[in-house]
């Protein structure tokens, strides 16, 4: 790993350090209440979503709308472990993180070989194909969950042990944001970048799209599982509904918001938009008509996004994402 790598991750993980700290301290102090750092927590989970998503619609330039559903197969993968498999109240209390790690691994796993299953036959295809099999393929996992018995059908899975502490949710959020930006700023990610500005091009000068796409799919969906299994394991509960396809238009609103092509972008849009709801919870039933002009406003004034293809300078391991890039989305 090159020196400028390792000094661009190590910089991401002492922010993510003294964010940690201070929202500690303040939760001490009593300023950050339980409610306001389950807050955070979901919102480290959407930054999750959102980066992996930008790894597929910003930089590789494929649009996947079904997000959700790899987010559906990792928490109820991970939650069907720690609530059947290997139960809380049967283990020692110093095995259950180890447990929930291997939980999160197994679902982060699964939804990467459903990834694997929906990539094969689509994204050797070009156009609007991979936007119609993720939309179907959400809905179908839901319909699918409804009708297993061992997961709680329709009403859902409770029961599940809470794992998923601040700390956990903080230091997973900040290695798969580190994973993401690595992978952007090799040689790889240049070749996604190629293929998201002219898929034709690529291939004539030699990069195996279909490689590419297919990997990069792959690591988004066992990302999507990872995140999902925090999630069930922080609200303590899942059902099929929670992972709609509005869930998915959420991820895709925080994406495009912030600026595709951006990981600064997906990381400050996904706690803007998750708090922004609750900041306006005074306003009663005004408050998402509000937040809906907001995203107006945002996508009117700013139609590449809050940061259009920019990163602050960590982000990025040297300025080879051209303006262009941003002019162009």
């Amino acid at each position: 790993m090159k020196k400028k790598t390792r000094k661009g991750n190590l910089i991401a993980l002492i922010v993510a350090a003294a964010f940690y700290l201070i929202v500690s301290l303040l939760n001490r102090a009593g300023l950050v209440t339980s409610y306001y750092l389950q807050l955070i927590m979901v919102s480290c989970i959407n930054v999750c979503m959102t980066v992996s998503l930008n790894l597929v619609n910003g930089f590789t330039g494929q649009f996947s709308v079904g997000h959700a559903g790899f987010m559906a197969i990792g928490s109820y993968v991970s939650g069907y472990i720690t609530t059947q498999v290997i139960p809380a109240g049967s283990i020692p209390e110093a095995f259950q993180i180890p447990v929930f790690l291997l939980a999160l691994v197994a679902g982060g796993l699964v939804s990467g070989l459903f990834g694997a299953l929906i990539g094969l036959p689509t994204l050797r295809l070009r156009g609007d194909y991979l936007a119609i099999v993720t939309l179907g393929f959400g809905e179908v996992i839901r319909a699918i969950i409804r009708l297993i018995p061992a997961v709680g059908g329709a009403r859902g899975m409770s029961g599940i042990p809470k794992y998923s502490s601040f700390f956990l949710v903080l230091v997973i959020t900040a290695l798969i944001v580190i994973l993401c930006r690595n992978m952007v700023n090799c040689a790889q990610g240049r070749a996604c970048v190629s293929i998201r500005e002219n898929e034709i091009a690529a291939s004539c000068l030699g990069v195996n799209t279909f490689k590419y796409k297919m990997t990069v799919f792959i690591v988004a969906a066992v990302m999507a599982g990872v995140a999902g299994g925090l999630y069930s394991h922080a609200l303590c509960y899942t059902q099929p509904d929670l992972y709609s396809f509005q869930k998915s238009c959420d991820y895709l609103v925080f994406l495009y918001a912030g600026g595709t092509a951006s990981l600064t972008g997906s990381v400050l849009s996904a706690f803007l938009l998750t708090f922004l709801p609750e900041v306006l919870r005074f306003l009663s039933d005004w408050r998402m008509a509000i937040y809906a002009l907001l995203l107006i406003v945002i996508m009117l004034r700013l139609p590449n996004g809050l940061f259009g293809g920019r990163e602050i300078p960590f982000m990025r391991r040297k300025n080879y994402i051209l303006k262009e890039e941003a002019e162009h989305r």
